[in-house]
């Protein structure tokens, strides 16, 4: 281990995690956000959905860790929701089944500590980019009108269960011109979608009624900044107004 400790965040999902630690993902800004102050770490891999999420959450959770993580970033939706594969191999999983899954990685993770953990709901995609940029094989039920039902049960969900949620499914659609700008490949994220996901993300930690928060301004920062420079801007509030760009309004497009 790493020290000195700190509060570890860990973001676990399928791609939209896995790809989120490319240049100008959501992961990696968060990461930088947290650089001084807590641990972004990534335990989420293409091609996941739920189902097989029930299966590693205990390698990937263990409840007798010594180090258990302060926040878990929870992403499944957008696999589970294709249709089912002719073969039977597909990654469908049915909207009970995904929302009986989600229940449990949400019950799973809630011991680790108040709110310990919020999910981010399936996003819309851009259906016409999928098929130009993946082909024909991968536009097949890969479905807006499909894909919604999961959103909007996740969301019922986590207002059941008290567990906060991100609305990527409304809040990108918010975006001007979001079909043109928020994804490379009609699924996975641009920069600027990804920038949305870190400043609702953050706006989950800063109005959450955490104890201690994790709210990344209110984070101890690790190793002194005054070097003894008289009259000089130190580095502390550098560091502040570096991320400035990424703060919210509170209450947007939360539960």
């Amino acid at each position: 281990m790493v020290g000195p400790g700190r509060p570890q965040i860990v973001l676990f999902g399928s791609s939209i995690v896995q790809y989120s630690f490319s240049n100008g993902g959501w992961g990696a800004t968060l990461a930088d956000v947290y650089s001084r102050t807590a641990d972004v770490i990534l335990r989420g891999y293409g091609g996941w959905n739920s189902r097989f999420a029930l299966k590693v959450l205990d390698q990937v959770f263990p409840k007798d860790a010594v180090v258990q993580p302060s926040l878990v970033i929870v992403y499944f939706g957008g696999n589970d929701s294709m249709p089912p594969h002719p073969s039977g191999k597909g990654a469908h999983v049915s909207l009970s089944e995904f929302i009986d899954n989600m229940r449990k990685i949400g019950e799973h993770l809630l011991p680790f500590g108040q709110d310990a953990c919020h999910f981010l709901s399936p996003p819309p995609m851009n259906e016409r980019q999928i098929q130009l940029v993946l082909g024909i094989d991968a536009i097949k039920g890969r479905r807006n009108e499909v894909c919604r039902p999961y959103a909007e049960a996740l969301l019922t969900l986590c207002n059941e269960i008290n567990v906060k949620c991100v609305d990527l499914w409304n809040v990108i659609q918010q975006q001007d011109d979001w079909l043109n700008t928020c994804f490379t490949d009609g699924i996975h994220f641009t920069a600027k979608a990804s920038e949305v996901v870190v400043k609702e993300v953050l706006k989950v930690v800063r109005e959450a009624e955490w104890k201690p928060s994790l709210y990344w301004k209110s984070l101890p920062i690790e190793f002194p900044f005054d070097y003894g420079i008289p009259n000089s801007l130190s580095l502390a509030e550098l560091e502040l107004f570096r991320n400035e760009q990424l703060e919210l309004p509170p209450s947007t497009a939360l539960l």
